[in-house]
């Protein structure tokens, strides 16, 4: 095949394009660089591999024919949502417009990546996926959700009206190698800290849950769900939830740090809870994770060291 990935060179899109040439595939990568990085891909030693630097929010132009167009641009850590607001609303509402014009000219089948987030806080746990969640579409994180809930809305009309092959995965909170020290989200500030010894920051009381997974289940998962049949919205998640301080708890001892943990004021509209539902992905799939939570921590720490 011959696929473009939007946002290629962030954490999930440069898995997604090793993935993607390991099958033998030909692998567009597209990224403006906001928050991706060219380091991401710099590993890369393919003649099938291509990197066109460009804003998908302006028109989207590719010579030649494709088999897939997978959009997966978009500020995706809080830090980097509150910081690009307008940025964030304007990928995932131009962005995807572009991308699924471009998926229908080519008679391209389109990967959207939503996310968890489209449930907001949620008042239904776990989180199946016809729950219309729990948002607040003027808040500080709204900018985020409702991109991704309109992003969604865009491609489900333009496969009911344009007959697109569209796919949606929304993604639970996944880790992994390549994500930036600086993201902002749990895991890689956690662990940073850890790692230097640093107070690890635990927003609220820590008793908040996530639902954790590992890169390499994310992109399974994301693989058999571009080549199914499934339109409708899929659950992409580890079900094993567990506690934010549970998680700097287990990091912490997984470093041999001296960390201390310290508490800061929880940030406006943070989900209470978080845990997919994944009846749907087990079903129409085949997928559930297969990484324990701890071997992935211990393969993203090592990365981490080795990085440093």
């Amino acid at each position: 095949m011959r696929v473009l990935i939007t946002g290629g060179a962030g954490f999930i899109g440069s898995h997604l394009c090793d993935h993607f040439l390991a099958r033998g595939d030909e692998v567009i990568c597209m990224d403006n660089l906001l928050t991706g990085s060219v380091d991401n891909l710099a590993h890369i030693r393919s003649d099938r591999f291509s990197f066109i630097h460009y804003d998908v929010t302006n028109y989207i132009y590719v010579d030649g024919p494709l088999d897939g167009v997978l959009h997966f641009a978009s500020p995706a850590s809080p830090i980097d949502y509150l910081r690009l607001p307008i940025h964030t609303l304007k990928v995932g509402a131009l962005g995807t417009h572009k991308a699924l014009g471009l998926a229908m000219a080519k008679g391209a089948r389109f990967l959207l990546a939503s996310t968890s987030e489209v449930y907001g806080d949620p008042l239904v746990h776990p989180q199946p996926e016809d729950y219309w969640g729990n948002v607040n579409p003027t808040g500080l994180r709204g900018v985020y959700d409702e991109a991704k809930r309109f992003a969604e809305a865009l491609a489900m009309a333009y496969h009911r009206y344009h007959g697109v092959d569209t796919k949606i995965v929304r993604i639970f909170n996944t880790f992994g190698p390549r994500m930036r020290r600086d993201d902002g989200r749990a895991v890689p500030v956690f662990i940073n800290q850890a790692l230097r010894h640093e107070p690890i920051t635990v927003f609220g009381d820590g008793s908040q849950t996530r639902s954790f997974g590992y890169i390499t289940d994310l992109v399974r998962g994301l693989d058999l769900l571009f080549h199914s049949a499934c339109t409708l919205p899929v659950n992409i998640g580890n079900p094993q939830e567990m506690t934010v301080l549970e998680m700097a708890r287990t990091i912490i001892r997984l470093t041999d740090s001296r960390s201390e943990i310290v508490f800061r004021p929880l940030p406006e509209d943070d989900p209470k809870v978080r845990q997919p539902d994944i009846h749907l992905a087990r079903e129409c799939l085949g997928w559930e994770p297969r990484v324990d939570v701890a071997e992935a921590l211990r393969l993203t720490i090592e990365w981490f060291k080795a990085s440093t």
